[in-house]
């Protein structure tokens, strides 16, 4: 058969199954095994097997359980709600001061978890109750929350970043440090338009308009109580600025700088929240194991089936097509940009990296486009993924969060953060100095 039939074969199977709620694992891996069987006969099980357990056995990947569990460690004490209260004090003064601290603890709390998912949850918890107390729009509170949640897979340091850098075999700490300018970009774009939704709605009680003698007493009685809860973050905030000299100074590697990490998080949780019981110990370890387990499954499976796919010479067929094609390079990037904000909308950010990234990888070279430059775009498509429907797993959770917002108010509140992102791509295009400059400086 020729192999773009088989190829549109294929993916239509894997289309159908996860339609119908198949686990992606599942789902690429049963793929996999029955394109092999048709294409190559039983014998070539023995391979499926050994590209299944070779390749999750890397020592690179030691990394992705460490980071998790130094994110669960975060987002299972109380450091989400001390990082809120504190930025509170600062930037509630703003117009639409609330919802713009939301955003500031998302970005910081990214870079603490490191987890998309956990960051809408820690801040939205709070945050989301007390914006709709003190009058915010049901969509801006809940698209703030959702957008800046967003920011985890971005902001270092970040699984889908460590996933990425072993898939394509480049520098994790580059890329690292590569997410850190567009990940400040998009939070000021985030902030910029929640003050501009916050004026346009007028809805809400901003600070700004009590009297002085009121305002000068409400900052008097938190100041203490939230200075002394910033005091409770530094440590922590300590930690990732430690991980990240580590890597950047070539001190340690990945897999090092995250195992201290997620040991200095969970004693500071420990030590600093008094979470001396064992149920809290035995919830993050859970936690951890399960978030881990599932997306080192997600890893395999994807290995087999892009295994598969060059068996069958379908990536290599593709590929060449794409690089034959007598566009111009912007167009290219257009059309894999509309690819990859499609994959979002329909698969999580890991699946969409273990996939894609080895088979465009050597066309974004061929383009002459920069592969960190790039990493950056592609999450960026894959973060509008978790705000946009149909699986937009932060939708989801705020929802659980706010069950009395309608899901469509949710969505239409997020929708505004989804333009600022392609407008943050569009920025990167036209200066991908942005994402480039930092570590060009740092490492030259």
């Amino acid at each position: 058969m020729d192999p773009i039939t088989l190829g549109i074969i294929v993916a239509i199977a894997l289309i159908v199954l996860m339609a119908i709620g198949t686990p992606i694992a599942f789902a690429l891996g049963g793929v996999s095994l029955v394109a092999l069987i048709y294409d190559r006969g039983l014998p070539e099980l023995t391979y499926f097997g050994e590209t299944f357990f070779d390749r999750i056995a890397e020592f690179g990947f030691v990394a992705i359980p460490m980071f998790i569990l130094m994110g669960a460690a975060v987002a299972s004490s109380p450091t989400g709600r001390d990082l809120y209260r504190s930025l509170d004090l600062w930037m509630g003064r703003l117009p639409g001061g609330l919802a713009v601290s939301n955003i500031g603890a998302c970005t910081i709390f990214s870079a603490l978890s490191g987890s998309s998912p956990a960051t809408c949850a820690a801040i939205g918890k709070m945050g989301i109750p007390e914006m709709r107390t003190r009058g915010y729009p049901d969509g801006v509170a809940a698209g703030c929350i959702a957008a800046g949640g967003t920011l985890g897979i971005l902001i270092p340091p970040s699984v889908t970043m460590i996933i990425y850098g072993i898939s394509t075999e480049t520098s994790i700490g580059r890329l690292f440090i590569a997410g850190v300018m567009p990940g400040l970009m998009l939070a000021g774009l985030f902030m910029a338009w929640t003050m501009i939704a916050c004026r346009l709605a007028g809805g809400y009680n901003n600070p700004m308009a009590q009297s002085a003698e009121r305002l000068k007493q409400t900052v008097k009685e938190n100041v203490d109580a939230n200075l002394k809860a910033l005091v409770r973050v530094l440590p922590f905030l300590a930690v990732v600025a430690g991980i990240l000299f580590a890597l950047y100074g070539g001190v340690a590697t990945p897999s090092e700088a995250a195992g201290v990490g997620a040991f200095l998080c969970l004693a500071l949780a420990i030590l600093i929240y008094r979470m001396w019981r064992v149920g809290p110990i035995k919830l993050i370890m859970r936690d951890s194991l399960r978030e881990s387990v599932m997306i080192m499954l997600v890893i395999a499976c994807a290995e087999v089936f892009a295994y598969a796919l060059s068996s069958m010479f379908i990536t290599q067929t593709v590929a060449g097509a794409i690089a034959d094609l007598e566009v111009n390079r912007w167009v290219l990037m257009g059309i894999i940009n509309v690819f990859l904000l499609v994959a979002g909308f329909f698969l999580p950010p890991v699946a969409v990296i273990v996939m894609t990234a080895p088979i465009l990888l050597p066309i974004i070279l061929a383009a002459d486009f920069d592969p960190y430059w790039f990493a950056v775009i592609l999450t960026i498509n894959l973060e509008i993924g978790l705000i946009t429907p149909p699986v937009g797993l932060n939708l989801f959770i705020i929802k659980g969060i706010a069950p009395d917002i309608s899901l469509r108010n949710i969505l239409m509140g997020s929708l505004p953060y989804a333009l600022c992102m392609v407008l943050g791509i569009l920025l990167l295009c036209l200066f991908p100095g942005i994402a480039l400059w930092l570590p060009n400086l740092i490492m030259g």
